[in-house]
């Protein structure tokens, strides 16, 4: 997979992608990330990538050129299967989402700032809006690293134990179970013996009935979506 994301302050974006799993799946191959710094297609000595908004109003908008330039000159070299803009009234990321853009090859991240971008750019370029949240950040940076985040450990490869990602909250509409590790007894507070029984069938069942439990005590919405 290859994701090229496009900021006006691009800097934000080295840390996530520079550790942990992001930073193997890179170093693997199986993800290529290309951030792009929309200053570097304009002309101009003042790399002005923003302006008035037309009838008024107060914030400045992204303009249309640099980003129809950095867009059409990233189209020229290959297909892309998203080209996705993150803004807070775009559809709310869930794991669905995220499952489906995992399978994608190439995908273009567009990141919102100041008011936004000029809405021609939504109209003529964007095949995908995305939220994280019902709130505003500065800029589109930090959603896109959530976004990238998501998709990229579903990647086939990316995490040490395929099946983790697989057991997640949200992959079937259900919180995960509650988990534990040793020991099995810390200050009186104990696992449930059904964890260290031995008997894996009965193990599962209790794992699938624990997070039904929890989702309809947590988010009862997951299970009226249906």
């Amino acid at each position: 997979m290859r994701i090229d994301i496009i900021s006006v302050v691009p800097d934000i974006l080295t840390s996530p992608f520079d550790v942990s799993i992001l930073k193997r799946a890179i170093e693997k191959g199986l993800v290529e990330i290309h951030i792009h710094n929309l200053r570097d297609y304009v002309t101009d000595n003042y790399k002005q990538i923003d302006d008035y908004q037309f009838g008024g109003g107060a914030g400045m908008v992204m303009m249309i050129e640099p980003i129809d330039k950095c867009i059409s000159g990233l189209k020229t070299e290959r297909n892309y299967d998203e080209i996705i803009y993150m803004t807070p009234d775009g559809k709310t990321l869930n794991q669905k989402t995220a499952n489906t853009l995992s399978l994608k090859e190439n995908i273009i991240i567009l990141c919102g700032h100041y008011k936004g971008v000029d809405q021609r750019v939504r109209d003529h370029f964007i095949t995908r809006e995305i939220s994280i949240g019902d709130y505003v950040l500065s800029g589109g940076e930090l959603a896109a690293a959530v976004l990238c985040d998501t998709v990229i450990r579903l990647i086939p490869g990316v995490l040490g134990n395929e099946t983790s990602a697989l057991t997640d909250s949200f992959q079937d509409d259900l919180l995960a179970p509650p988990v534990y590790t040793r020991p099995a007894e810390y200050k009186g507070w104990k696992v449930p013996e059904i964890l260290t029984s031995g008997n894996f069938p009965k193990i599962e069942a209790w794992r699938e009935e624990q997070s039904y439990q929890r989702t309809k005590e947590l988010r009862p919405d997951l299970l009226d979506e249906d």
